[in-house]
């Protein structure tokens, strides 16, 4: 078994609403372990954007206890977390989040420059990962002037930049026509097989489908998290 890299025991994560406690997650157990291509399936509003808050260090949960990499979570101050989510943890989302003035090779820089690489050095890393997105011939296009498929490929690079642990990916071919979307899941497969963890949140069953397990979200509740 490979090396676990995500530890998740009894998290609960509630949220006081007046007089009520709204319980989004309710003791969800999950281990990830390196090299996989995860898949957390659930309906809108069963608590897998909130899992991903958690899993991504933007959120903390309420109560039980989350390892990532064999950190405890809970006991890192706000400077450590911000290291981990620019540093270990590759965010791609839905909206792709790009900035708009900024080209394509500029905008995979960005995380580059505020761990203070080097300008020629985070060049030349930003061109290496637009080549292996397949967009050696966008470098210098703006958002604008790209099809959505190429921008989210775009953001793929920009999260892979830093050499993450980990890449989150959140509804990754929500914003994308079902051709593109195959397109953009074989990359994280090739990405997947190079060794590269990948974790995606996704409401479809078959985009989920490309990930090499599946747990799935219900109201809270994980089922399939612990093998």
């Amino acid at each position: 078994m490979s090396r676990e890299i995500i530890s998740m025991k009894d998290i609960v994560k509630s949220y006081q609403l007046g007089d009520v406690e709204q319980r989004v997650l309710k003791e969800v157990n999950l281990k990830v372990y390196d090299g996989e291509f995860l898949s957390i399936l659930g309906p809108s509003g069963s608590g897998k954007t909130t899992m991903m808050n958690i899993i991504g260090c933007l959120d903390t949960p309420t109560s039980g206890e989350f390892f990532l990499d064999g950190r405890e979570i809970a006991e890192l101050d706000e400077k450590e977390l911000a290291q981990i989510r620019s540093k270990e943890i590759g965010f791609i989302f839905q909206s792709f989040q790009l900035l708009p003035r900024l080209n394509a090779l500029e905008n995979v820089e960005l995380p580059l420059i505020y761990s203070r690489m080097p300008q020629e050095l985070r060049k030349k890393r930003a061109e290496e990962m637009l080549v292996r997105v397949g967009l050696e011939d966008r470098l210098y296009h703006y958002p604008n002037q790209l099809s959505g498929g190429q921008q989210q490929r775009v953001a793929i690079a920009r999260a892979l930049s830093t050499n993450p642990t980990i890449l989150l990916a959140d509804e990754p071919t929500g914003a994308l026509d079902q051709k593109t979307g195959q397109q953009i899941m074989e990359l994280f497969r090739e990405l997947n097989d190079e060794g590269r963890t990948i974790i995606m949140i996704t409401h479809d069953p078959n985009i989920a489908k490309n990930a090499t397990r599946t747990v799935e979200i219900v109201d809270g509740i994980l089922t399939g998290g612990v093998v």
